[in-house]
C-alpha cells in the first residue's frame, strides 16, 4: 500500500492552463485601457501646453503677433495681386453685380452675408491650425507611447495630415484668386474703372480683412518653420479672437466706405 498515505511523494499532475477567451481576453482588454490612457495622457500634455504658451505669450503679445500680422499681410498682398491677373484675363458678366451700399440698399442681411462668408474662410484657416496641432503634436507624442502598426500609422499620418492641410490651404487662396477676379472683372466693366484704380478703391477694407482671415494661416507658416507644433492650439484661440472684431469692422466699411469711394471714382473719371 506504499504510496497511498499523505506523505505520498509522487508528485500530482499540474492542471493545463484555461485557453484564452475569444476575441483576445484580458489582452484585449488591456490594450483597449492602454489606448484610452495613452488618449488621455496625450490629450493633457496638448492642454498643458496651450495653458504654458497663452501664459508665455501673455508677457510679450506685441512680439508674438507683429510675426503673425507680418506674414498674414504678406499672404494678402500676393493673394491681392493675383486676383488682379485674374481679372486681367476673366470676361466681365454682361449682367454686372449688385454692390451694397453703391446699386443695392444696404440691410443687416448683406452685412451678415459678408461677415457670413468671411467666418467660413477663417473657420477653414483656424481648422488648419488645429490639424497642424493634432498632426504635428499630438500623433507624435501618440506613436511615442504605442508600438505594432498602431505607432507606424501613428507616424506616417502625422507628415500625411500636415501634407492635407498645406494641399486644402493652397486650394483656398486658388479659388478666392478665382472668385474674386471675376468678380474685379465684372465691377470693373460695369462702372468704367480699370482693375488697377479699382484695386486701390478696395484696399482700405480688402487688406484688413484679408489681413484678419489669413491670421490662422500665418500663425501655421511660423510654427511649421520653428517646429512649434504644440504652441498651434493657443495660436488658434489667439488668431480668431483677435480677427472676429476686425471682420466685422471691414464689413461695416464695406458696405459704408467703399461706395462712397467708388462714387467719388467714378465722377471724377
Amino acid at each position: 500500500m506504499a504510496g497511498t498515505g499523505p506523505n505520498d511523494p509522487t508528485p500530482t499532475k499540474p492542471s493545463a492552463p484555461a485557453p484564452p477567451a475569444e476575441g483576445g481576453g484580458h489582452d484585449g482588454l488591456a490594450g483597449s485601457a492602454r489606448d484610452k490612457v495613452v488618449n488621455e495622457l496625450v490629450f493633457l500634455q496638448g492642454i498643458s501646453a496651450t495653458k504654458a504658451t497663452l501664459s508665455d505669450w501673455g508677457h510679450r503679445p506685441w512680439e508674438v503677433i507683429r510675426v503673425w500680422l507680418f506674414w498674414s499681410v504678406a499672404i494678402s498682398l500676393l493673394l491681392l495681386g493675383a486676383v488682379l491677373v485674374v481679372a486681367r484675363y476673366s470676361t466681365p458678366d454682361p449682367s454686372g453685380i449688385l454692390v451694397p451700399g453703391f446699386n443695392e440698399t444696404v440691410t443687416g442681411r448683406e452685412i451678415g452675408r459678408i461677415l457670413f462668408r468671411n467666418s467660413l474662410v477663417l473657420a477653414l484657416h483656424g481648422f488648419a491650425c488645429v490639424a497642424g496641432f493634432i498632426a504635428g503634436n499630438s500623433l507624435p507624442i501618440s506613436a511615442s507611447k504605442r508600438t505594432g502598426v498602431s505607432r507606424v500609422i501613428h507616424e506616417k499620418a502625422g507628415p500625411l495630415a500636415i501634407g492635407f492641410v498645406a494641399c486644402a490651404t493652397v486650394f483656398s487662396l486658388a479659388t478666392q484668386a478665382y472668385f474674386l477676379g471675376n468678380l474685379m472683372a465684372t465691377l470693373s466693366a460695369q462702372v468704367n474703372l480699370s482693375n488697377l484704380h479699382l484695386l486701390a478703391l478696395l484696399v482700405p477694407h480688402a487688406l484688413p480683412e484679408l489681413a484678419a482671415l489669413f491670421l490662422p494661416l500665418a500663425a501655421w507658416l511660423v510654427a511649421s518653420h520653428k517646429d512649434d507644433w504644440d504652441q498651434l492650439l493657443a495660436a488658434t484661440f489667439v488668431t480668431v479672437a483677435v480677427a472676429i472684431p476686425v471682420l466685422i469692422v471691414t464689413s461695416i466699411l464695406e458696405v459704408t466706405v467703399f461706395p462712397d469711394l467708388l462714387r467719388t471714382a467714378i465722377g471724377a473719371n
